[in-house]
This record gives structure tokens, C-alpha cells and sequence, in this order.
């Protein structure tokens, strides 16, 4: 079975919680499998830290919504700015919202999940 997740990217704005769902984003993609945070959120996390490259991501439109997501993630994006992420994961076919898992820097993702699995990256 798939883990689908949809990833989302927003700015940083002065009085926008990094833990609710923006109003506005400005680039979405989509990711069949393997979207859980030991999976996906650690290659968003180590693409941010270490450059690594990421792969199997379908561009969406920004209108897209998607009834059996298993989570979202937000990377919110300023010019000088570090990198900050967000994970909600959602009941698909059921809670598009979501509860916040997870809101923080890569480094802080890294160390949250990566020692929950295998991953050698």
C-alpha cells in the first residue's frame, strides 16, 4: 500500500504559524509512496542540509486536492532566511486538515526521525 503526501511550498510571512495551513503556497507536488516523515520529511530534510537530490515528484497544480493523502508537508522558504518544515498528517478519504506532527528545521527532522529507521543517507 502507497503512504501518499503532497508537498507544498509557502513563504514566511510575519504572523503566519508554521503549524495551520497557509492561505497561499506557491509550488505543489505530489508523491505516490513512501511520503511518511522516516520517509519523505528525511530526504526534504537532508535535500535542504546536504543537497541531496529528490525523486519521484509529480508537479500539481496549486488548485489540486487529493481525498487520500496520508500527509502534507510545508516548506516554508524566505531570501536569508533557513528553511523551516512542516508535517500534518491527515485521514485520508476523511480529515484533509490534519494535526501537526512536526514544525521545525531540517537538523531538528533529522534528529526526530531519522533514528526511528535504516536510513544511511
Amino acid at each position: 500500500m502507497s503512504t501518499r503526501a503532497q508537498i507544498r511550498f509557502a513563504t514566511r510571512e510575519e504572523g503566519v504559524s508554521f503549524s495551520e495551513h497557509p492561505e497561499k503556497i506557491h509550488a505543489q507536488f505530489y508523491k505516490h509512496s513512501d511520503g511518511y516523515p522516516e520517509g519523505l520529511g528525511l530526504d526534504i530534510a537532508m535535500s535542504l542540509v546536504k543537497y541531496d537530490k529528490l525523486t519521484n515528484w509529480e508537479v500539481e497544480s496549486l488548485d489540486t486536492k487529493h481525498s487520500d493523502l496520508e500527509y502534507i508537508y510545508y516548506i516554508w522558504q524566505k531570501p536569508q532566511s533557513e528553511a523551516w518544515i512542516s508535517i500534518f498528517e491527515v485521514q485520508p478519504f476523511v480529515d484533509q486538515i490534519g494535526k501537526c506532527i512536526f514544525v521545525g528545521r531540517a537538523d531538528k527532522l533529522i534528529g526526530k526521525y531519522k533514528t526511528n529507521t535504516n536510513y544511511d543517507r
